[in-house]
């Protein structure tokens, strides 16, 4: 394939706790990557997931380890995405400060379902939110409600937030309106929604190729699918390399 192509979403392990494929398809941290490559990835992004209660920053710190280890193992290729949590503020502001100094400079996915925690846009992650404008994070998150996503994106206009998976059509052009009012959001095109053919023209020609980010959600969906998604669909060659790569570079500053 001559694209380059950088997936902006997509949760690594080390360990088969943290390996959330359904099907056990993916049975090494090697085989990851190895079939990433195979599709076509030329660099990833993302965080370790594991399901947590939220009444302890030590094992989310442990995640966050294991994303650095794992751009150790696999350097040039994996780009790591860590956690902060909105019931540890202070602790969350240590570890952006932590990370930064290893050179990290993207958030999430945050998944709060799994990490025990329900809004973003809480009083408690604004100082958080203000240290991680300040360090030029760039955070991608799993959509909570569209009126607490908005509430981010309106409270830290200068925060750069990709808001994870198009959805189905309603919640899709709820997404795209709320592109359209905050020049600070953008959509990572992984999970449900590409499947339907013309989901990504139509969102271009609303917003611009500018806005979306190519993801996968390896392992708990297809890369092959999502590659062939923006492959097959009615777009300018220079729409596509955004989507697949330009926005990625500019964003991530890679």
């Amino acid at each position: 394939m001559s694209h380059t192509i950088i997936d902006v979403h997509l949760h690594p392990f080390l360990t088969d706790d943290c390996r959330i494929n359904k099907y056990q398809a993916v049975k090494s941290p090697d085989a990851f990557v190895a079939h990433l490559r195979q599709n076509g990835i030329t660099q990833c992004c993302g965080s370790v997931i594991h399901r947590l209660a939220g009444d302890d920053f030590a094992p989310i710190r442990a995640l966050n380890d294991d994303a650095l280890e794992f751009r150790r193992r696999y350097p040039g290729f994996y780009i790591p995405g860590i956690h902060v949590h909105g019931n540890f503020p202070d602790e969350s502001c240590r570890e952006l400060e932590r990370c930064q100094r290893e050179g990290v400079n993207l958030i999430g996915e945050l998944v709060p379902y799994s990490m025990g925690y329900d809004v973003y846009a809480s009083d408690a992650m604004r100082p958080v939110w203000d240290l991680a404008i300040e360090l030029g994070y760039v955070v991608n998150i799993h959509p909570t409600t569209l009126e607490d996503i908005d509430k981010l994106l309106t409270d830290f206009p200068r925060l750069t937030v990709i808001i994870a998976h198009p959805g189905e059509y309603d919640a899709y052009m709820a997404k795209l309106d709320l592109l359209r009012r905050h020049p600070n959001a953008y959509l990572d095109i992984c999970g449900t929604g590409l499947f339907r053919y013309g989901m990504l023209k139509y969102g271009v020609d609303q917003v611009g190729a500018e806005r979306f980010l190519f993801g996968t959600d390896f392992p708990v969906c297809s890369v092959g699918m999502q590659v062939g998604g923006v492959m097959t669909e009615d777009l300018t060659p220079a729409e596509r390399q955004a989507i697949f790569a330009d926005n990625a570079k500019r964003l991530l500053r890679l």
